[in-house]
């Protein structure tokens, strides 16, 4: 849909989310007629001025010309249904933030990152090295600040992050660069198979120039299919006349023709993950005619947020490491290895989302002191534990048995993992699993991690 066919539009904001909120705020300012639905009532309390609260959030109201939907409805949801049956189109916000930035005079320039991990850090990098570059850039999208918004602030260069649930209601987007990071089971409750969430993942391809980690076999084989004019890899080891990687400890362009970048010893946060992610940002610069001073000074200046492999405390000899953000089995496995060779506990637990971690469990075994398991799909990690690990000692933390409140699954998880840990260990939230089960989000895991790390400090000890 054009920006000039959204004025008089009657447009259903399916939603009343953070970017629901924000797409309601655009289309008003369009000059579409707005209604904006939402399973919670309270959400509709505060709507943008000139949109009106809808009523059945399953339902598309008649004359209804555009339904613009939150990121994680489903495809097999009613409301999807039902805005199939009357022939109404339906896309997400990024979506509809690329139809208004496109009726601009100058559309702002996408710079796109999607991956089973690594999309949070990789968008800050590249957004840091943008800026080192004097480029008016902001990361946004699935970061937290809505595209549309981003777009309607007249920003040059927007470095955007995008889940596989974004992508899918995506279809026109078409950034300047785009990059898949890596490609791992996750989010399979919600596509359905492997095959409906790689093919989600590859809309990121669809670009001028496509970018995708080569040491995975899955975003390889995304970046083979896809019709980029111009495909470019990003490996840990010595780069090919068209990659960027790693030539003795410096990031090395030979895509673009840089050359040398910066130290890998100088980026954060280090270990392999942090390097692909940093090699991913650079090349999605130099594809937006970044120089390498910029990316060496972008890298240099980014820290990552929180959340991320942060330690929160030391207690006893033993350190406390929050790394929440690691909602998958793909993200732990980096999240485990950046800890060795020190023994971990570690706190795992969630919701899986369809996703196995017996590949995960016997891969990192071996460096396990302990576990210590938590949330809704328990039964499936003590299960693999007891597979891979039938030596491990292991804890459950039982919901109403040992925990008789929400807040208290965190501190009893942490107590009982710092009974398991010894001086020098770590002991290692990185879950594996959403955190919606019991916490409003990965950050309010964190924090609770933290609070409960801080305790055992302010107490002397680690021990329960």
């Amino acid at each position: 849909m054009r920006p000039d066919e959204l004025s008089g539009a009657r447009v259903l904001v399916a939603g009343a989310g953070v970017s629901g909120l924000a797409a309601a705020a655009a289309l008003v300012e369009a000059g579409a007629r707005v209604t904006v639905t939402d399973a919670r009532p309270a959400a509709l309390a505060d709507l943008p001025p000139g949109a009106e609260a809808g009523g059945d959030p399953d339902a598309v109201p008649a004359g209804t010309d555009l339904v613009v939907t939150s990121p994680g409805r489903r495809p097999d949801h009613p409301l999807v249904a039902a805005a199939a049956a009357a022939g109404v189109p339906l896309v997400g916000e990024p979506e509809l933030a690329w139809w208004l930035g496109q009726g601009m005079e100058r559309p702002p320039v996408w710079l796109a990152v999607t991956g089973t991990n690594g999309k949070t850090t990789t968008t800050g990098m590249l957004a840091a090295i943008l800026r080192a570059a004097g480029r008016d850039a902001v990361a946004c999208g699935n970061i937290g600040y809505p595209v549309v918004e981003a777009v309607r602030a007249g920003h040059e260069v927007l470095a955007v992050e995008l889940s596989s649930f974004q992508l899918h209601w995506s279809p026109s987007i078409r950034p300047l660069a785009g990059c898949v990071l890596n490609v791992a089971h996750d989010h399979l409750d919600w596509h359905g198979s492997f095959a409906a969430y790689a093919a989600a993942k590859a809309r990121a391809l669809r670009a001028e120039v496509a970018v995708a980690g080569v040491d995975d076999p899955a975003a390889a084989a995304l970046l083979a299919e896809s019709s980029a004019p111009r495909r470019v890899g990003v490996t840990l080891g010595e780069p090919g006349p068209d990659q960027l990687g790693i030539v003795d400890g410096v990031l090395t362009d030979r895509a673009f023709g840089a050359g040398p970048l910066a130290p890998a010893a100088a980026v954060h946060p280090a270990g392999e993950p942090g390097l692909l992610d940093a090699l991913a940002a650079a090349a999605l610069a130099r594809a937006a005619g970044v120089g390498p001073d910029a990316v060496r000074a972008g890298l240099d200046d980014f820290r990552p947020g929180p959340h991320r492999g942060a330690v929160v405390a030391t207690v006893d000899g033993v350190r406390y490491v929050d790394d929440s953000k690691a909602t998958n089995p793909h993200a732990a496995a980096a999240s485990l290895a950046a800890q060795a060779p020190a023994p971990v506990v570690w706190i795992v637990g969630g919701l899986l989302k369809g996703a196995s971690v017996d590949e995960l469990v016997a891969r990192h075994a071996g460096g396990l002191r302990a576990a210590v398991v938590i949330g809704s799909d328990r039964a499936e990690i003590l299960a693999a534990l007891a597979r891979h690990a039938p030596d491990l000692p292991v804890a459950e933390v039982v919901p109403g048995d040992d925990a008789p409140m929400p807040t208290d699954v965190m501190t009893t998880a942490v107590r009982r993992a710092a009974a398991f840990a010894r001086p020098g260990d770590v002991v290692l939230l990185a879950p594996a699993a959403a955190s919606m089960d019991q916490f409003t989000d990965y950050a309010e895991r964190g924090l609770r991690f933290a609070e409960a790390a801080a305790a055992l400090e302010h107490a002397g000890t680690g021990a329960p």
